[in-house]
């Protein structure tokens, strides 16, 4: 199998022959979290993937290794899709069920993360607006690093802010509990062996770059989140 060794999207073009593609799947897709299962764990196993439209149904949910199933959901701020979210399985988990040569190396969530970023900046220019799409290069994708505990994962959070440096940020929490790590020991095996991750979907990166919304939304998994477009 081949190996994805580079992050950003010219990595994504380098995955192996089954789940190689010109573009990421739109962010209310099935197949979103599909792909970030792919990318993440370094894998041509595909998932059964579940969109929820119920948070607290998304916060307590599991993925599981064998079948592969995955989770997603998606967050709005009125009709705009502004946040995807998704529950896959760790590399070496799914080494662990399909052998060593079925994943890995595990990527982390701010690679998806800067491959939605040149996504959405190629949109721009295929829309014809090459200045939005420059300012969209400029934003900064934090390297977050990942949580150990789910309270921590759900916690509230700034989707977008302006630093220091004047510049649009961007986070991308997510969670990382590798099969074969201490909390094998002292956690239900469900519990490991899982990524999650918080990422900014390709609309909003555009609705930012063209100033058609403001940096600084505030994201939740609260039981009132708003996970169903309202016009």
């Amino acid at each position: 199998m081949k190996k994805l060794l580079r992050t950003g999207f010219a990595a994504f073009l380098v995955l192996p022959v089954m789940v190689q593609a010109e573009a990421l799947p739109d962010a209310e897709s099935v197949a979103f979290c599909q792909v970030a299962q792919q990318v993440l764990a370094n894998t041509i196993v595909v998932s059964d993937n579940n969109i929820f439209k119920d948070m607290p149904a998304y916060r307590k949910s599991k993925p599981a290794p064998e079948p592969l199933q995955t989770y997603q959901i998606i967050s709005y701020s009125g009709a705009v899709p502004v946040m995807v979210s998704c529950k896959v399985k760790a590399a070496d988990h799914i080494q662990k069920v399909f052998g060593e040569d079925a994943a890995g190396p595990q990527l982390g969530c701010p690679v998806l993360a800067e491959m939605v970023q040149e996504q959405a900046a190629m949109e721009l220019e295929a829309e014809g607006n090459e200045d939005a799409a420059a300012t969209l290069r400029g934003f900064v994708i934090e390297q977050n690093e990942a949580f150990i505990t789910g309270s921590s994962y759900l916690a509230d959070f700034q989707l977008s802010f302006v630093g220091d440096d004047g510049l649009i940020h961007l986070n991308s929490p997510g969670l990382q509990n590798d099969f074969d790590s201490l909390w094998a020991y002292v956690m239900p095996e469900r519990f490991i062996g899982q990524t999650y991750c918080h990422l900014a979907t390709t609309t909003y990166m555009k609705a930012l770059a063209t100033g058609e919304m403001e940096p600084g939304i505030v994201m939740t998994t609260a039981d009132d989140a708003q996970v169903t477009p309202v016009e």
